[in-house]
């Protein structure tokens, strides 16, 4: 199932998965150009090298070095991961897309100052289809109470 996300939510900040500690902060938006990366690097199971990124780009004409910086900023803001594979970089994605809307949002919610009538404005603006979507994931959570707390 798709949850459409509003474009307004991709601009009007970023979250940057942090490696090391597995938390996420808030940093400035995502550019148009990193977006565009990101979507690549989402859009496949692999890492992908420089060159490969470029080739999936195909509505823009950029040069190697552009997609070269773009990624290397990525890969420092914590979007992207890098691995070495000879002389050249693989990257992949720090978190899945899901993970990054999810925060995208919550961060969103975090800005307000009620976050009860946010979310109860959001839920008035979903379509039948999400709303079920949202329904049956808050009953999975009360049935399993809550994720992660008390397993293992």
């Amino acid at each position: 199932m798709v949850v459409r996300i509003r474009p307004a939510y991709w601009m009007a900040l970023a979250i940057r998965w942090t490696a090391l500690t597995g938390t996420l902060t808030t940093v400035n938006r995502l550019g148009d150009l990193e977006r565009a990366i990101m979507d690549v690097l989402w859009e496949t199971d692999a890492p992908l090298t420089v060159r490969e990124v470029s080739v999936r780009l195909t509505e823009r004409n950029l040069a190697h070095t552009t997609v070269m910086t773009v990624l290397d900023r990525l890969a420092k803001k914590g979007f992207a991961k890098r691995q070495r594979d000879g002389r050249a970089w693989r990257y992949c994605p720090a978190a899945t897309r899901e993970t990054y809307v999810a925060e995208l949002m919550l961060t969103a919610l975090d800005q307000t100052g009620d976050r009860t009538a946010a979310l109860t404005r959001f839920a008035q603006s979903v379509s039948g289809v999400e709303a079920d979507v949202l329904r049956d994931a808050l009953e999975v959570l009360e049935g399993d109470g809550g994720g992660d707390e008390g397993s293992g």
